[in-house]
């Protein structure tokens, strides 16, 4: 275009010189100096077209470029998107122990303790979680005791569950699901913090209100005589009372196990529980003696002290079934937490659990040598090393376990240390 563009200028020129006898030499000065200008203009214009072209070019390798960063983040944001959905979480302890029981020899063990759950998001309202842990079959326990020469460790399947989040404030779960109900403090008085029921379960809360309804099968199976099924309904307030925090509440646990044979371990094992046998050279005879009917009340109230969380909390439990030893009781106090480098806390509470006041298999597997049926003292202390690692102890002092049932209560010590990460 450029060399048309010459010749267009020389023929104009040269049809000027021709011209140039009848125009004067002014208008033709002028003439040939628009001829330049247009000249000069024509080449910006051209120069202009190929940076034009050269910046087409230019976009569409951009483009291409960008069409695969596009597929590439694509792929990145469906893998991201997977890593979102799923969660794991778990934790491991090792604990030293030793066991000091009144006319047995002293005893020590080391314990091991593995958790992990792997937690998967479907959609905005439901999940479905998968949990094991090291242990047996046993239902309060999820411990392992190092030894037998380095042999393998049981690992079990601790949660299977699915949820439904209905509402904002409204969730319905099923399976083997963690244990619904408020525990003040998290105490084991009633339910052992290792207890994961078996049934379905559906709560409610809102800023101050929460009730919480959960249904457990303690066998489900009709084949061996023993179905049975327990209930539970808990509902409580929090309360802002100044600077503090008060959360209270009632319960009502349903569990007719009277007339039923063991749910776990031996024949005879009812975990401190009242229990007859109609044939006494036959523990396959053996049975509850009681219905556990459970009303429960507790309060839990948190405040601050010389700028460290202080909790003091209470619980009170009757069975309304049985006739006798039917009440039990723990009252405490928590003060510090170790939640991170260099913190601490240190708790107290003492407790008596009479022997019929509650199902003993869901209560403390280790108080008083667990079950029911015991009295005393629990201190315990930590020491935040990191935020997800810390060290402590628990000294279940001066217990008594037996009261109820042997007439006379067998002196019971028992001393962990723990050391524990979280991830």
């Amino acid at each position: 275009m450029k060399r048309l563009i010459s010749v267009a200028v020389t023929g104009a020129i040269l049809a000027s010189a021709q011209a140039s006898a009848t125009v004067s030499d002014d208008d033709f000065a002028q003439l040939k100096a628009d001829f330049a200008a247009m000249a000069a203009r024509l080449n910006s214009l051209e120069a202009e077209n190929a940076n034009l072209r050269e910046l087409s070019e230019t976009t569409v390798n951009e483009l291409q470029v960008a069409q695969t960063d596009l597929a590439v983040v694509k792929k990145g944001n469906s893998a991201s998107s997977w890593a979102e959905r799923i969660k794991v979480k778990g934790d491991f302890r090792y604990r030293y122990e030793e066991i000091d029981v009144e006319n047995k020899d002293k005893r020590d063990r080391n314990r091991i303790r593995a958790r992990a759950a792997l937690i998967a998001t479907t959609s905005d309202d439901t999940e479905v979680g998968l949990g094991i842990a090291t242990g047996g079959d046993d239902p309060v326990s999820t411990n392992q005791t190092l030894g037998g020469g380095g042999s393998t460790k049981d690992v079990r399947l601790d949660l299977a569950y699915g949820r439904w989040q209905a509402t904002d404030n409204i969730y319905i779960t099923a399976g083997k699901i963690k244990n619904p109900f408020y525990r003040p403090q998290k105490t084991a008085f009633m339910w052992d913090g290792d207890f994961n029921p078996e049934g379905f379960a559906g709560g409610w809360s809102s800023d101050h209100l929460f009730a919480t309804f959960s249904g457990n099968w303690l066998e489900s199976d009709s084949k061996g005589g023993n179905q049975q099924f327990s209930w539970g309904l808990q509902g409580g307030a929090k309360f802002n009372l100044g600077e503090a925090t008060l959360t209270a509440g009632l319960g009502y646990y349903d569990i007719p196990t009277k007339g039923k044979n063991s749910f776990f371990g031996d024949d005879d094992d009812f975990f401190g529980n009242s229990f007859e046998c109609s044939d006494p050279d036959d523990l396959s005879t053996c049975a509850y003696k009681y219905d556990y009917q459970e009303v429960e009340i507790f309060a839990d109230l948190g405040l601050s002290l010389f700028d460290r969380p202080l909790n003091l909390f209470a619980e009170y439990v009757q069975n309304q079934d049985a006739n006798d030893y039917d009440v039990g009781w723990v009252a405490g106090a928590n003060y510090g937490k170790a939640s991170g480098k260099g913190t601490w806390q240190l708790g107290y509470q003492y407790q008596d659990l009479e022997k019929d006041a509650i199902l003993g298999l869901t209560s403390d597997s280790d108080f008083a040598g667990g079950g029911t049926d015991g009295k005393g003292h629990r201190l315990s202390g930590a020491y935040g090393l990191n935020k997800r690692w810390k060290v402590g102890f628990t000294w279940f002092l001066d217990n008594e376990a037996g009261e109820g049932n042997l007439g006379s209560p067998v002196s019971y010590d028992r001393f962990q240390i723990d050391t524990a990460f979280k991830y």
